[in-house]
């Protein structure tokens, strides 16, 4: 059974950092993207960041300079270091992995916080 699980979320002040962590597990095939998508109280889900299998990124023009995606594959975990955070980052961040087949595994979510 494939799970994806987010962690590392929580309330920060502006201009702090988090890192996001998402690990996933019960995947026996190589996966072929994984990223973050956030979603703020009324808006859509949008795409953060994502990271392919060759290392290529994609950011949000919101969000470049500012976050970074890594991967730690040994450990089948995706990092998204958000730095200089804003009160607009607040949202819940959701990971996802996409298998080479085009299958998407979503984690439950975990809420960022910016405030002072």
């Amino acid at each position: 059974q494939v799970q994806v699980v987010e962690s590392g979320g929580g309330l920060v002040q502006p201009g702090g950092s988090l890192r996001l962590s998402c690990a996933a597990s019960g995947i026996i095939f190589s996966i072929n993207a994984r990223g973050w998508y956030r979603q703020a109280p009324g808006k859509e889900r949008e795409l953060v960041a994502s990271i392919n299998n060759w290392g290529r990124t994609d950011y949000a023009d919101s969000v470049k300079g500012r976050f970074a995606i890594s991967t730690d594959n040994p450990k089948n975990t995706v990092y998204l270091q958000m730095n200089s955070l804003k009160p607009e980052d607040t949202a819940v961040y959701y990971c996802y992995v996409r298998l080479p087949d085009g299958i998407v595994y979503w984690g439950k979510g975990t809420l960022v916080t910016v405030s002072s």
